[in-house]
């Protein structure tokens, strides 16, 4: 076992310390700062257990969109990368079982007569997402009619939706739960679009170093601490935690 953890201290935090890539704009997943800034959230913690299993210190590295997150892979910025499963992002880098599972939906217009994922793209509607997430991705390369107008975050395509630019938003599911609070006249699609599983991300050709995490995450499902962080931050229910 300590040759092991050996072996992946110098695979995966070869500086003596563990640089984790963290994406800021997804809100369940970095849900709060500390006082001093420190984000914190699920995101942070995952990437915590990992710097403690191998026993050395953790150095987040945030950044303000997923796609620049993947971008830095060959940057040698992060050592591992919390970020979506997504098979674009998978042609560089070697991704986990998902630890968490977030469910990705439409929000229609009350005016839109749509009752299903694939009308939306056949009756060629336009559709606001959050540009280069794991779910415009998917929408990139599963819908050919509709019209995908590309916002650069996430609150910026609710706002698009809002003002009537767009007849369909693409989100994630507990964000357009709020929206339907507030505006009870949309509607939304029970039946995710896809789903999105946050991973642990790591260059490509690591798979000793993939199995090491696979593992750990199954440990961290198994005893209860992932359903521990989720609750401690505040979104349990919001998030899905795989079964093992």
């Amino acid at each position: 076992m300590a040759k092991d953890l050996h072996e992946m201290r110098h695979i995966l935090a070869p500086n003596g310390i563990l640089r984790a890539g963290i994406n800021m704009s997804n809100f369940l997943l970095v849900s709060s700062r500390a006082d001093d800034g420190t984000p914190l959230g699920i995101s942070p913690d995952i990437a915590a257990w990992v710097a403690d299993d191998l026993g050395v210190p953790c150095a987040l590295v945030p950044f303000d969109r997923p796609g620049k997150l993947a971008d830095a892979v060959s940057d040698d910025v992060w050592d591992i990368g919390n970020i979506a499963f997504e098979a674009e992002r998978a042609q560089l880098i070697d991704f986990t079982n998902a630890y968490v599972v977030i469910d990705a939906n439409f929000l229609l217009k009350p005016d839109i007569t749509a009752e299903t994922n694939s009308e939306i793209d056949d009756t060629g509607l336009t559709i606001a997402v959050s540009e280069r997430s794991a779910y415009d991705l998917w929408l990139s390369d599963n819908f050919t009619k509709a019209k995908i107008i590309r916002a650069p975050s996430i609150a910026a395509a609710h706002e698009m939706f809002s003002n009537g630019d767009v007849d369909v938003l693409a989100s994630l599911k507990p964000k357009l739960l709020e929206e339907l609070a507030a505006a009870p006249s949309y509607r939304m699609i029970d039946q995710p679009f896809t789903a999105v599983r946050q991973s642990i991300g790591v260059k490509k050709g690591q798979p000793q170093a993939v199995a090491y995490l696979n593992r750990l995450i199954a440990r961290k499902i198994s005893d209860g601490s992932v359903a521990r962080s989720l609750k401690t931050h505040g979104v349990t229910g919001k998030l899905t935690v795989p079964s093992l």
